[in-house]
This record gives structure tokens, sequence and C-alpha cells, in this order.
């Protein structure tokens, strides 16, 4: 029986630097699953060959209960050809796991062999693992597809099963109907289940966004995210340099993001399958607008991941979202995003938003300083004799200037006459004319009260 073994989860494309180490998503968990145990079911566990690393799966759910875990589900999608897609086993029982089936195999799965998934499902964050198999059965048409997943309270956490979910939908794969694992998985991590008011602060307290409503002010300047707190810890099984491939591949776009990110638009990245690589997009994304300057106004800025037609309804009553989707039909509902992401292509349909699309010379100004930002700390590195983590390298960039915008924003507020001038555009490296619109609607959005002494001439050069 043959399994899509070939076929590895998918790196980050159009990375043309090799500065970065590239390794296979699964490579920075494996360490966790490689104890010498019988991952095979008791029912038939020799009908079929298990590689090394599914057999030692068996004994990753002690080696990973030193964890501290709030998940709350686990569950098994299958593709039926009567059916389509169905939850063909979950715990527990009584969870409520409607349109889950939808979200952990995405749509157009059934043209790549292996992928995974992030999503939102209600209150709670998901991580699954999409295999496709071919098997000598005509009722099955061929291919058999499954995932398995789980779900649990923060997405800050889930990349440590990344392992063994591949892992144990490659064995329900092989072993339809062998649950076994994912029980004894489920009953050494399972939390328990919140009320569903108790689990949106569980959301916003282990996934903050610095600056949200419900952070604690910070009185002393933080330099570095690597203090603790100071970002949302999504240390997700992504090739190294994750985030460096993120900022080559949309180039100087980056700061057009970063200011829809800023001004907490509705931004959908679309991409036909795999989907797992343009979950990292999403996380790198939302975290351009992170700061660590205490606003009232401040509105949580939600990271859905992947996202499909079942939740058209729900996106409707949203203000501010960033996801990602394998439905090509969500172009034509322009009312349930701001912003679209096409591979590199990022547009906008409203007025002032294809504004800030132009980059502008400050842009341009804030790209290099980004570069010779990573150059400066990678010397640091080598001279400390330490390995360079360019997810916060990068980072701290846009925490730093994030921190300097908001700051001078404030400060300019407290002053007597509230007069935001042309030096201080410059100062936030923003461009005087260019950025003008932007910075109204971020000052608009957070209600912070400035008088805009900026002039703005009809034909800006």
């Amino acid at each position: 029986m043959a399994s899509p073994t070939s076929d590895r989860a998918p790196l980050l494309v159009n990375y043309q630097e090799d500065f970065t180490d590239i390794r296979d998503p699964r490579e920075t968990v494996k360490s966790l699953y490689t104890k010498e145990a019988s991952l095979g079911c008791p029912r038939n566990s020799q009908s079929v060959g298990i590689d090394s690393v599914t057999v030692s799966a068996c004994n990753s759910v002690c080696d990973l209960s030193r964890y501290s875990d709030s998940i709350v589900a686990i569950f098994v999608v299958a593709f039926d050809t009567r059916s389509g897609n169905i939850v063909e086993w979950s715990l527990p029982e009584d969870m409520d796991l409607e349109g889950v089936e939808f979200k952990a195999m995405a749509s157009g799965s059934h043209t790549v062999l292996s992928d995974f998934i992030y999503f939102r499902k209600d209150n709670y964050y998901g991580l699954s693992c999409f295999q496709n198999m071919h098997v000598d059965s005509e009722v099955e048409r061929g291919a058999r597809m499954k995932s398995v997943g789980i779900l649990a309270t923060s997405y800050t956490a889930l990349y440590k099963h990344m392992q063994f979910l591949e892992n144990q939908v490659r064995h329900q794969l092989e072993i339809p109907g062998c649950y076994e694992q994912l029980l004894a998985f489920f009953s050494d991590h399972k939390a328990s289940l919140p009320s569903r008011e108790t689990s949106r602060n569980t959301l916003s307290v282990s996934s903050p966004l610095i600056g949200s409503p419900g952070t604690t002010p910070l009185t002393t300047p933080i330099t570095t995210p690597s203090s603790e707190g100071s970002l949302p810890t999504m240390k997700i099984t992504h090739p190294a340099g994750c985030f460096a491939q993120f900022i080559n591949f949309f180039g100087e776009q980056i700061f057009t993001l970063w200011k829809y990110v800023l001004l907490r638009k509705r931004i959908l990245f679309f991409s036909p399958p795999p989907i797992g690589v343009v979950c990292y997009r999403v996380y790198c994304a939302s975290t351009l607008g992170q700061h660590e300057i205490f606003i009232s106004t401040a509105t949580e800025y939600k990271p859905f991941f992947y996202i499909n037609v079942v939740d058209i309804e729900a996106l409707e009553s949203e203000v501010s979202y960033i996801a990602c989707t394998t439905e090509k039909v969500f172009q034509e509902k322009d009312s349930l995003y701001d912003v679209y992401v096409d591979n590199q292509n990022v547009s906008a349909h409203s007025a002032n938003l294809k504004t800030m699309a132009k980059i502008n010379s400050m842009d341009k100004e804030k790209f290099n300083r980004l570069n010779n930002h990573r150059c400066a700390m990678m010397f640091r590195a080598q001279e400390l004799g330490e390995e360079l983590d360019d997810d916060q390298t990068f980072a701290s960039f846009f925490l730093e200037q994030n921190n300097h915008i908001f700051q001078t924003l404030l400060d300019v507020s407290e002053s007597q006459d509230k007069a935001l001038t042309t030096d201080h555009m410059k100062a936030m490296g923003l461009d005087p004319i260019h950025d003008r619109q932007f910075i109204m609607d971020l000052v608009e959005l957070y209600g912070i009260d400035v008088i805009l002494m900026v002039d703005n001439p009809c034909c800006p050069v």
C-alpha cells in the first residue's frame, strides 16, 4: 500500500536569499518523537509496515506530558465519497465540532499529498495534519484522505504536537479505526473545558497583543522581543527563517501590509493548497502590528488562520481579522475583507487603502533600515557566538518602529497645541505627504487627539 512519504510539507516559496538554513517543517520537533516504542494497533499492528518515526510516536504521549497544554478536543476527519468531509471520531463526545470537518481538511486538498492547517473554531484554535494516500479501492475511488487534529484555548502551543498529528494521520490511513493512541494522548493532555466566558478570557491572556484591551501597560520599555510576554509565542514548526522568507517574499510591500495591520484591517491571503505555508504568513503578518505602548482604545487583532465558505456568515460581523483561504470565491465577496493578498499581489478596494498601497521613498528607506538591522544583529550574534533568531530580529524592528510611532502620537496629544508636524512625521519614519492618509486613519482608529499640520497638495510629487 503506497503512502505519501515523498511529498513533505512545502517550504515557503520565492525565497531567493541563501543566508538562511531552510529545514523541513517537521524537523524542528522531530526530536520529541524518537523514543523506541511500538505504535501498532493491538488488533492488526503487523498488517502494514510503519516507519521508525511513526513507531516512535507511541512514547510521544509520555514525552510531551511535561508540557502544560490546554487541549480541549481531538478528532479525525475523513473524506467520504458519498457524504464529503465528515468527523469520523472525536473526544470528548459532547464537544461541538460543527464545521471543523471543513477547516481541518482544506477545500482542494485532494490535489496535494500532505498539508497542515491552523484554524480557529469558535473560541478555540486548531491544528490538523492532512494526508492523501492512494488505495486500490473502487469504493474509495482510489484515494483515502484524512486529517487528525486538536483544538486548544491558544495557538501558542499547538506546534509541539505537529509531529504526533502527522504520525497519527498516517496511522489512521494505514490502520483505519484504531484510535487507542489518540485516546491516550487526549487523556494525558486534555484541559478542563472552560465556560464560554472563561474561554474568551483565556484566549485573550494566552496570546495577547501588546496594547490590546486586557493587557497590562508596561512601565519600563522593552527593547527586545525576547523579553517574556512581548510577543505572542507562536514558535510553530516553520523552516528556519520563516519571518525572513516572509519579508523577502513581499519585499518593500511588507510596509504596505504593515500599515494595513496597524490599521487593523480585514486582511485575507489567498492560495491554492497546500495552505500550511500561508498560515505562516498569517502569523508573520499578525506580528507586524505589535507594540508595547498602552492605548485604552486599542482593538484586538484576530488571527483566524484558515477560513472557508462556512465562515462567511461569521465574517460578516467582523471588523478586524487576518486569515487565509483556498476558496477563490472570496475574491468576489469584497464586503468581507479590506485587503486581498494573492501570491505577491496586495490589493484593496477602497480609495484610501489603494493610496496606501503605493510604495513611497520612506517605505524604501525603512526596508533598507530593516535589512541593516538584520545585518547588525547577525554581526552581534557572531561576536557572542550565538545563533541568529531571524524571527525575533525582524519582529524587534517592527516592535521598536511601532513603539516610536505610538509614543510620538501620545506625546503630541499631551502637548499644549497638539500639533503633529512634518518633522514629527519624518521622525516617525513616515512620508509627510504620501503617509498623510495613513496617519489620519491611525489617529482616528485609536482616538488619539492630535491636529495634523502636514500640507496636502492637490498634486503631490
